[in-house]
């Protein structure tokens, strides 16, 4: 197999596992366990995977100056954020819903960006924009008539707001150069100190009461954090980012196959249009100019045949 094919069986093996998260949360939920406890052990569970990943892979060095403290800080409560407003979100929606509607962060991202840093937004990307809503008002209402809980679609909208902040602030330039996973490791570091908040203002911890359901918060931890993570920095390393993103529209229907077919959820016809609106819309943001060159190639397998002049 050569590095190419490599690097595309990588991005879809990254985005699938990432997909597993209402796989392996929703049991944990139904035994009792609440999103800060499954959080909060998931993060736990990561560090030393993530760490070991650093040690074998930078020799272990594990130190940071001061400089990138409190950004590290920052990022680590915006993804602790971005992942407790997702898991409290399966409380009020289908998973696979859930995760369809967070993967319109590139949008939002593309947003920050015009309005921070003055990025232009183009035609396409207001286009695109557009069509990701229409897909999400769809998404709203069933063609049952029932509509989607309003907390849990804000809760979703959070996670990926917060994700999308993450994703600009992680380009910081004091950033740039520290190593992607030492960058994940301290994230998942700070990340981790929102949670123990959260459970000692609630006063207890959540365990599992079967102990095979600590298989799945270890599965938590490798698949959709460190699996996940590792597969998405190798692909973006052979065939980069773009193309990798790409195939991250993988994540919420791997969510939605899990839902139909382990936790019974139903997907309407007007579901099916929604996801597709959402799911066409990020694809064609995150591909940005390479659809563009592609159609132009395309164009010129086909060139203009000149017009004969009609005789009078």
């Amino acid at each position: 197999m050569n590095e190419k094919a490599k690097g595309y069986l990588l991005a879809v093996i990254a985005a699938t596992t990432y997909g597993m998260n209402p796989l392996f949360a929703l049991p944990l939920y139904a035994d009792g366990m609440n999103p800060d406890s499954v959080l909060f052990f998931r993060y736990l569970f990561a560090i030393p995977l993530v760490g070991a990943m650093l040690k074998t892979r930078r020799g272990g060095d594990f130190r940071i100056g001061r400089a990138t403290l409190l950004p590290l800080f920052v990022l680590g409560i915006l993804m602790a954020a971005s992942s407790l407003t997702l898991f409290e979100a399966y409380n009020y929606m289908d998973a696979g819903i859930a995760s369809t509607i967070l993967f319109v962060y590139p949008i939002l991202v593309a947003v920050i960006m015009a309005a921070a840093y003055k990025e232009r937004v183009t035609l396409q990307t207001a286009l695109c924009i557009l069509l990701a809503l229409s897909g999400i008002a769809m998404l709203y209402q069933g063609g049952d008539g029932a509509t989607l809980s309003l907390t849990g679609t804000l809760l979703v909208f959070a996670s990926a707001l917060s994700y999308a902040i993450y994703i600009v602030g992680v380009n910081r330039p004091s950033l740039k150069e520290m190593p992607t996973l030492k960058v994940t490791f301290y994230v998942l570091l700070f990340g981790v100190l929102l949670f123990v908040g959260q459970l000692w203002a609630d006063g207890a911890v959540c365990l599992p009461t079967r102990w095979w359901l600590w298989g799945n918060l270890l599965a938590l931890a490798v698949f959709p954090t460190a699996i996940s993570f590792l597969c998405t920095t190798s692909a973006i390393q052979r065939i980069g980012s773009t193309p990798t993103a790409i195939l991250g529209a993988l994540e919420p229907v791997t969510a939605i196959f899990f839902g139909l077919t382990v936790f019974g959820e139903r997907l309407t016809a007007r579901d099916c249009m929604g996801i597709t609106l959402i799911l066409v819309a990020v694809t064609v943001v995150v591909a940005g100019g390479s659809i563009t060159h592609q159609l132009v190639r395309l164009r010129k397998l086909f060139p203009r045949l000149p017009l004969k002049r009609r005789r009078d």
